[in-house]
């Protein structure tokens, strides 16, 4: 399957499932906290590799959430705040542009499941979370091991649905998220965070946020729609591998 029919496939799939099948928004409600988690994470990664602290993150039920990383005021902040903005793009042009194959998507998936059950032990601490959580990561789970083992490809197209989901939330949530001062009442936003750390107005850090994913997101639809499909890959080796033989055996007539 080519990269790009899959990425179709997904796109379709999460299309259909949240605006034509009965309560399709409720079965897609798990993977839009997959994105708040995706998101959180970002923060708290951030800080660890800042060599600041990652305390612990909430994921509540209206699909928001708090991450209580720190890494020091100033550029160690405003990092951690970009990082959170930044992760669903960035996780979604990964996966855009590298799972391109059965064995690739099923890696991809196991080190998303790997990653989830580990926040569930170190870092999850809202009751939301833990509950959502783990039905993301046993989805994850079972497609990696006993799930299509008949149709590996469909691994590509369920990783490809999350890149998407992924990428969805980065053009309406976070783009909106991205250019407000506030995540609550009375609680600041990221590029407000990004503001008062470096100065300047949030709103010019919003748009340099937003340029930054969406362009990521391009990169990683630009690259997966110029990459051949495992087929076409199969089909140029054969190929190959026929002129050789064909080689070798006016060779041998020789």
């Amino acid at each position: 399957m080519r990269p790009r029919t899959a990425i179709i496939v997904a796109a379709a799939l999460v299309f259909v499932i949240a605006h034509w099948v009965p309560f399709g928004d409720v079965a897609l409600y798990p993977l839009t906290l997959f994105t708040t988690w995706v998101h959180e994470m970002g923060h708290g990664l951030t800080a660890l590799l800042l060599g600041g602290r990652f305390d612990y993150l909430e994921i509540n039920k209206n699909a928001g959430g708090l991450a209580y990383a720190f890494a020091g005021h100033g550029w160690g902040d405003a990092l951690v705040a970009a990082g959170g903005l930044l992760a669903p793009p960035l996780v979604g042009t990964i996966i855009l542009a590298t799972v391109h194959g059965p064995r690739r998507a099923r890696i991809a998936l196991a080190i998303l499941a790997a990653a989830i059950v580990l926040s569930l032990v170190v870092w999850v601490r809202s009751a939301t979370g833990l509950v959502a959580m783990p039905i993301v990561a046993a989805l994850l789970g079972w497609a990696v091991w006993p799930g299509f083992r008949e149709h590996p490809e469909r691994r590509v197209i369920l990783a490809q649905a999350l890149a998407v989901i992924l990428a969805l939330d980065t053009v309406t949530r976070m783009v909106g998220y991205a250019l407000s001062s506030e995540a609550n009442p009375g609680q600041r936003s990221d590029v407000k965070g990004i503001a008062d750390n470096l100065g300047g107005h949030y709103l010019l850090w919003g748009l340099a946020i937003v340029t930054i994913a969406l362009g990521m997101l391009a990169f990683g639809l630009w690259w997966a729609w110029r990459r051949p499909g495992s087929s076409a890959k199969q089909t140029k080796t054969s190929v190959a591998q026929t002129k050789r033989s064909a080689k070798q055996t006016k060779t041998s007539i020789r």
